[in-house]
């Protein structure tokens, strides 16, 4: 998507939410390659996941396209995160907020001013507890919490459902998942660890050094370096040639 497409989308935006939360688009089969921590690879085959069933999961887009999905957690302090977004606004790039329901809560304007500036929101559990030490009961709450807030304050649950406290979901969280209308759930490729703070240019090296064309990157709002390093993020990316885009669009290329 060119930074041209990407300022008509975000006029588009509120036409966007206004879809209900029913509706979900199915990804197609395809092959996703995880980059392990040791530098090697890792491929898992995501199928389309049918109505009712568990969601399928996908680390990455495409790797014959240009594009690379900016994700974010979307939690922490309400300045930073507003902060993001101008960055995110001057460099026309659009990123997709992977949202803790509680946040969205505490700031019930966040979800508009995202959707606005035309950018993309999905689920990432109610509470963000350690999922996996979560019963089946507790994820289908998760899950089912934050799409309803989601619903509430955007007009729909989001496409997409990324577990929290977790790299790769289990077969449980994708049941639940899809019991709760999500047909994928969404990982990353590239992860720069910029939760622990370690500085904008080691998330900029880190960034650099696993991005390739469909890589999807794991970033955090609530960071003062992430906010540093994102300019020069989405720098690099052009000038290999690629560029950002929503997971939506990465997903259907």
């Amino acid at each position: 998507m060119t930074r041209r497409a990407f300022v008509a989308g975000a006029a588009a935006a509120a036409i966007v939410a206004a879809c209900g939360r029913g509706r979900r688009t199915a990804a197609p089969s395809s092959s996703s390659t995880t980059v392990d921590s040791g530098g090697g690879t890792s491929t898992t085959t995501a199928t389309a996941a049918t109505a009712g069933g568990p969601a399928s999961f996908v680390a990455n887009g495409s790797r014959t396209g240009t594009g690379v999905a900016l994700t974010f957690h979307g939690s922490g302090d309400h300045t930073l995160a507003l902060e993001l977004l101008a960055a995110a606004a001057k460099a026309s790039a659009p990123i997709t907020v992977f949202a803790v329901g509680t946040w969205l809560e505490q700031q019930p304007d966040m979800a508009r001013r995202i959707l606005d500036a035309g950018h993309e929101l999905a689920n990432h559990t109610y509470t963000h507890p350690a999922l996996a030490r979560v019963d089946r009961v507790g994820v289908a709450r998760e899950i089912t919490r934050c799409r309803d807030v989601l619903a509430r304050l955007s007009g729909s649950g989001g496409e997409w459902f990324r577990p929290s406290g977790i790299d790769h979901p289990t077969d449980l969280m994708l049941e639940e998942a899809g019991r709760a209308g999500y047909r994928v759930s969404v990982g990353y490729d590239v992860d720069p660890h910029d939760y622990q703070d370690p500085g904008a240019d080691a998330v900029l090296s880190r960034v650099k050094a696993g991005v390739q064309a469909g890589s999807i990157v794991s970033l955090h709002f609530g960071h003062a370096g992430t906010v540093a390093a994102f300019p020069g993020v989405v720098s690099a990316l052009r000038d290999r040639g690629l560029e950002p885009v929503l997971v939506r669009h990465l997903l259907a290329s």
